[in-house]
């Protein structure tokens, strides 16, 4: 009985503190939501504009090309953006917990209606209801109305007749993703409500023309960082499916009663009013953590050797940072109840000293969190070459280093009682610090661009890029599509008169992906050693996610 203890704790812990990671680890969707709020122009080009940066958003892709701006210049873009996420989870034949398949995600029966099998499956739907954003002024999230997202942006640079420097300044979003489900979603398990931004407020940048044909630049950019999550945990693990059997099967005969046999054999497991299964809800967590400052830059080159040819390469540092915030534990009455019934038991109170494991869980927790987290470096470079006078190509090539999320590791101003558990689980975690192990990959990925010129004035140009995943397949879950996606972009430039020009654009991502059962560990993986969050374990799941943008992007200079 006291490996069952420790076992089934395991099984709750993992699934109270797995999300906590697993949020952070949706910081990888970067590699799916990069790039896709800088510039419109870009956007239509696949983003491979590193020899051919976009007016001055090459503050951002490449700060080279500022050097190739005269006069004063400003950039005003305005787009809007719509998408959906939505999963799918099925059980696959012979699905089943420790002998219970009534998971409500995947079975129309009434819950807990007496039976153990479920006689009617179905598929799990979960969809995305609008878009939620991490205010730092109101220090919370925030829950737009459903529909598209429209936000401006603004860069302006300077150069000054004769000079070889060029001076520039922009804002914009180079990472930007924010979703919240209705409640009772099946999807809730993995976020209900989730935040992740990444917001450059202030990025003075230079470009100097070395030569008629070389030019580099640098961009340091002042930036603000926030990751937020609410969220529902479960753990349909085998070993919590042992507990609904002791809870339904042996205690009910010794509801209400204790003496010394009951307890040396039973623990006081039998005291608890509302026992714990694989398919219950154990709890509930709000966490939010930011950091307002992080300071990074870009550093580019540029070379023209002439008017077809042209190749860049862009660095844009990492950053570290110190994610600070705080966290709140809501705990279902089940979990309350098995900890209150062993903490009355004499020798239940015995068993949790041994393994020095609280008493009793309260309802709520709460505390201050922090995080070391490095915002991953990116190198990039490509060429443009005109194929004809009127026709251009641009292939880019890149890299971002996701490698550096081997592992995160969270800090805590106190011990709160799921610490405690892992830190007996868990070797390596304290009383008050907790790591979690993540895998994940640096990928390089490919863009190519193509614009056709009409004419003087007009212009047509058209986009792809595969992007490749950062996690591995045995790592990904429906918290965010996390894998491979293809965007296309297509879009119309305008010179509407010497001083003006106007930029229309459409872009759609689109990224899909099947996870069958029992093979990513951080969504569906089972097993009594499955130590890792996997609120769908044993299920089918399948995610999809489709961004569409359109905007605007007005460039004048005076």
């Amino acid at each position: 009985m006291k490996k069952i203890k420790q076992n089934r704790m395991r099984g709750a812990t993992y699934s109270w503190l797995g999300a906590f990671f697993i949020a952070l680890a949706g910081s990888a969707h970067a590699q799916l939501a990069t790039n896709l709020s800088v510039d419109l122009r870009a956007l239509s080009l696949g983003n491979a504009v590193t020899a051919d940066p976009p007016g001055i958003s090459a503050v951002h892709f490449n700060p080279a090309g500022l050097a190739k701006l005269d006069g004063r210049r400003a950039d005003f873009q305005f787009l809007a953006a719509n998408f959906s996420i939505e999963s799918e989870f099925s059980a696959p034949p012979g699905f089943n917990v420790f002998g219970y398949s009534d998971d409500p995600v995947i079975c129309g029966d009434a819950p807990r209606d007496g039976q153990d099998r479920c006689s009617s499956f179905k598929t799990g739907k979960s969809t995305i209801e609008g878009v939620s954003l991490y205010v730092p002024i109101l220090d919370e999230m925030v829950d737009l109305p459903p529909g598209p997202l429209a936000a401006p942006m603004f860069a302006f640079s300077f150069k000054k007749p004769g000079s070889k420097f060029t001076f520039a300044n922009a804002m914009y979003a180079p990472l930007a993703a924010g979703f919240y489900r209705e409640d009772g979603d099946p999807g809730n398990f993995l976020g209900q409500r989730v935040a992740l931004e990444r917001v450059t407020l202030l990025s003075p940048s230079v470009g100097y023309q070395v030569t008629d044909e070389l030019s580099v630049g640098l961009s340091v950019g002042f930036s603000y960082q926030a990751v937020a999550l609410e969220t529902d945990f479960r753990a349909p693990n085998e070993l919590l499916g042992m507990m609904r059997i002791i809870d339904e099967e042996i205690c009910p005969p010794f509801k209400g009663q204790s003496n010394i046999v009951i307890d040396l054999f039973l623990f006081g497991f039998c005291n608890a009013d509302e026992g714990i299964g694989p398919f219950d809800n154990l709890a509930s967590m709000k966490m939010s953590m930011e950091e307002r400052l992080s300071p990074t830059y870009n550093l580019g080159f540029l070379w023209e050797p002439n008017e077809r040819f042209a190749w860049g390469m862009v660095y844009q540092s990492q950053a570290k940072m110190n994610l600070k915030g705080k966290y709140e534990i809501t705990y279902g009455q089940g979990v309350q109840d098995v900890f209150g019934g062993i903490g009355q038991s004499p020798t239940g109170q015995i068993l949790l000293a041994i393994l020095g494991l609280p008493s009793y869980v309260p309802e709520k927790e709460s505390g201050l969190i922090s995080m070391d987290l490095i915002y991953p470096a990116h190198f990039q470079t490509g060429i443009k070459y005109k194929i004809l006078p009127t026709w251009q190509v641009n292939f880019d090539v890149g890299w971002t280093d996701y490698a550096e999320w081997d592992a995160f590791h969270l800090t805590f101003d106190r011990s709160p009682s799921v610490l405690a558990l892992a830190r007996l689980l868990a070797p390596g975690n304290t009383l008050t610090t907790l790591t979690f192990p993540l895998g994940f990959q640096s990928p390089w990925s490919w863009g190519i661009g193509t614009e056709y010129s009409w004419n003087e004035r007009l212009k047509f140009r058209a986009g792809y890029e595969p992007r490749k995943s950062a996690i591995p397949k045995d790592k990904r879950s429906s918290l965010v599509p996390i894998n491979d996606a293809q965007l296309f972009g297509a879009g119309i430039g305008y010179v509407y008169d010497k001083d003006t020009e106007i930029d229309l654009t459409a872009m759609y991502l689109r990224s899909e992906d099947t996870i069958p059962a029992n093979t990513s560990c951080n969504v569906n993986c089972t097993g009594i050693n499955n130590t890792i969050y996997n609120p769908y374990a044993g299920l089918d799941v399948h995610t999809k996610a489709d961004v569409i943008i359109m905007g605007i992007a007005y460039r004048t200079r005076w």
